[in-house]
């Protein structure tokens, strides 16, 4: 047998090792390596793990010089070849390791016990078992006789389940039997169910129009196979058609992943399709043990389960025949990881599906600006669901002038039209969702009188308070004082707000004291199953009004509300960030569509300090066109993203002094690289939160209209930061925005 080479990416995140090691393959352990192997390696007078990405039959280096491979962690969670060159692309286009985009893709660094599950087989004779039930059934083996007729209808069954229906105290009479040569106990590997077993339902009939959408993406499958976009209102039935294209897949004998942008998502996402796909579906996220993690990504590649749902990591499934990745609700934010390598689920998916040969399609009441872009340059294809499935219509929405209601004296986060909405609707035995938008909630400063609200002159985005007095802007970094009154209308109602969900709940427990009130947020939904108990319970009618953030607004589908109640809908407008507007949006369109979605008709009632503003006026009316065009005026005037691109070069360090002198060599530098300033840099200033932990973090941004220009910036910038010691205590991270 010839001997074999392997190049190795051992588990050490320096850039100075984020290169291969090359190891000799010992003849025992030649068939267990493969690319995504994990490995034991040594390693200078250590020994540490590492990650194979190619064996080969000739060595890189001498191979009198090379070491030994010493032992191989998994034999069955290995990385097939494609998610080792997605770890690649990661790197190269997101920044970071090959380590860390190998961490990211690996489903588990460390072996983790197999779960053994005892089956008990018929062995006997069916007149043999029926002779001694007759003889033993009423004797002192009559425990086991009952387990035996238990036996005799099915021949083979799980252990504990047989002990569970046979009523005995525990496995001795079936050691018994064995020892009599009625049966055989078999132990073998189990895998750990996170689904519960659903009967399969027939699939409601398509309409007209899923049809057409249907045979149009399955036509660009066959032709340019871009990615496709499916632009469809609230309770369209988008679902609907992804079920259609999955069951093409299957049908092919490929699998499918399904991401979904919250674990809240989960529990009605995955009974849906397991409803339509029974057993073949599993979910992934955080929330699971490592075991229940391992034997889902086990399951996927020994072809048990052939449909994954899950958040972003489930994106990393390693399905061996891959045919399908579908991004529901492609503009949740969510998609884009916060830590190293900072990728966005939605270019990722792109990137694995053209490894692969597979296909992405994206869908979206509300897309991002960014995939609507690119769906109107030709380079996603796109498609329509304008009406809604079935019976349901779009419900009527009002919008509340809470500077009026101020002066009209009511000072309370609810109404007065809202509170005598929830009154009806709970006389007339409906339910009611109730969303705080609790986003941007970060310090910005507002007048309550007339919705004035502290902007930077030169970036058009929100002030953000820093300590009782001081305004910066998280952008250029432009600073004022915090004025005593509102430069507006002179109000001395002029500063922040906080309200959160728990204060919402006593308010609405005072004023309707009859009611059934839920709450959803971080605080009540702790736990893998947290979310999934709240919204059966309220899916069930066990409650009236559900309160809760943003995790209620998303692709949930209840047919008995009737209400949707939007309070301080434009509190997102005041993020300090350029996409502001794109959130509230968002946000709030999809909030009213939560409404309406049975027979009864809906009503969204959206409160606002600001109801004039342009996002909230075409959410009000589901107009999602007419946004994107006022949105894109405002992006080309400033240059934002997608009309240029973005690099956010992100530093944090325990040490606030070797931070800013940090980035203060960083800025010069871009400056001696880019002397004419094409660049448009911008910073360092503060994050939006300044600290976190102890731990200070500022912020570098570089805009160009070339996405190459600013990749070779940003190597440029990792070379040289990688060579210089005083940023040892540094941690920088480059995130790309386009």
């Amino acid at each position: 047998m010839k001997t074999c080479f392997a190049e190795v990416i051992v588990d050490i995140s320096r850039a100075d090792l984020d290169r291969t090691f090359s190891y000799r393959i010992p003849e025992a352990l030649t068939d267990r390596i493969c690319p995504g192997a994990v490995v034991k390696v040594p390693f200078g007078a250590r020994t540490i793990l590492g990650c194979v990405v190619a064996v080969s039959e000739t060595p890189t280096l001498d191979a009198a010089r090379l070491r030994d491979i010493l032992e191989v962690i998994t034999d069955d969670t290995v990385v097939e070849s494609s998610l080792v060159a997605l770890a690649v692309w990661m790197k190269d286009h997101n920044g970071g390791t090959l380590n860390q985009a190998l961490r990211t893709v690996m489903p588990r660094r460390r072996k983790v016990r197999d779960r053994l599950e005892k089956t008990v087989v018929l062995t006997a004779s069916p007149e043999a078992v029926g002779a001694f039930i007759e003889h033993e059934g009423s004797g002192r083996a009559k425990a086991q006789a009952r387990a035996l007729a238990i036996l005799k209808e099915t021949a083979v069954m799980p252990a504990p389940e047989l002990i569970r229906e046979a009523g005995i105290a525990g496995p001795e009479p079936l050691l018994r039997l064995e020892e009599k040569g009625f049966l055989r106990i078999e132990t073998g590997r189990s895998l750990r169910r996170v689904t519960e077993a659903v009967e399969t339902e027939v699939p409601p009939a398509l309409t007209e129009n899923q049809k057409a959408i249907l045979d149009g993406i399955t036509r660009e499958w066959t032709g340019r196979n871009r990615p496709s976009l499916l632009v469809g209102v609230t309770g369209s039935g988008k679902t609907l058609v992804y079920m259609a294209l999955i069951e093409k897949i299957l049908a092919e004998g490929r699998q499918a992943i399904v991401l979904i942008p919250e674990i809240a998502l989960t529990y009605q996402t995955v009974n849906r399709f397991q409803k339509r796909f029974g057993n073949a579906v599993s979910f992934l996220h955080s929330r699971l043990s490592d075991g229940e993690k391992y034997d889902q990504f086990r399951a996927a590649r020994e072809g048990c389960v052939k449909v994954m749902v899950g958040p972003r990591s489930a994106l990393f499934t390693p399905f061996p025949k891959l045919g399908l990745i579908i991004l529901d609700e492609e503009h949740e934010e969510s998609y884009h990881s916060e830590t190293v390598p900072r990728y966005h689920a939605r270019e990722t998916a792109i990137a694995r599906a053209g490894l692969e040969d597979a296909h992405v399609v994206m869908g979206s009441a509300t897309p991002s600006v960014k995939a609507y872009y690119e769906a109107e340059n030709g380079r996603y294809a796109r498609f329509f669901l304008t009406e809604r499935y079935g019976e349901g219509r779009l419900p009527d929405t009002v919008t509340v002038d809470m500077r009026e209601e101020l002066r009209a004296g009511c000072r309370s986060v609810i109404s007065r039209r809202l509170r005598d909405e929830i009154a009806l609707r709970l006389e007339k035995k409906e339910q009611v969702m109730l969303f705080l938008n609790r986003r941007g909630l970060m310090g910005f400063v507002s007048c309550r009188s007339c919705g004035y609200v502290e902007k930077c002159p030169h970036c058009d985005v929100s002030l953000t308070q820093h300590g009782r007095r001081k305004l910066v802007c998280h952008y250029c970094g432009y600073e004022k004082l915090l004025p005593d009154a509102c430069p507006s209308c002179s109000s001395t109602l002029f500063g922040g707000m906080k309200v959160g969900t728990e204060m919402v709940e006593k308010i609405l427990e005072d004023q309707f004291p009859g009611a059934r009130i839920l709450r959803m947020d971080k605080d009540t939904t702790r736990g893998k199953a947290g979310s999934g108990k709240i919204l059966k319970r309220f899916a069930d009618g066990e409650a009236d009004i559900l309160i809760g953030t943003q995790m209620i607004v998303k692709g949930h589908d209840f047919p008995n509300v009737t209400l949707m109640g939007i309070l301080l809908a434009d509190l997102s407008l005041n993020d300090s960030d350029y996409r502001s507007a794109e959130r509230t949006f968002q946000l709030v369109m999809q909030a009213v569509g939560r409404a309406g979605r049975g027979r009864r008709p809906g009503l969204a009632v959206i409160q606002s300090y600001d109801p004039e503003h342009y996002s909230l006026v075409r959410a009000a009316a589901q107009d999602y066109d007419g946004f994107y065009r006022e949105e894109m005026a405002y992006r080309r005037m400033m240059r934002y993203p997608p009309v240029s691109f973005l690099l956010a070069i992100h530093g944090s360090s325990k040490d606030e002094v070797r931070l800013e002198e940090g980035m203060g060599f960083i800025r010069r530098f871009i400056e001696r690289i880019d002397p004419s300033g094409r660049l448009g840099t911008i910073g360092p200033t503060p994050e939006s939160i300044g600290k976190v932990k102890d731990v200070y973090r500022r912020v570098i941004y570089i805009r160009h209209t070339e996405e190459t220009v600013l990749r070779e910036a940003a190597g440029r910038l990792e070379r040289y930061i990688g060579a210089n010691k005083g940023f040892d205590e540094i941690a920088v991270q480059f995130d790309f925005y386009a």
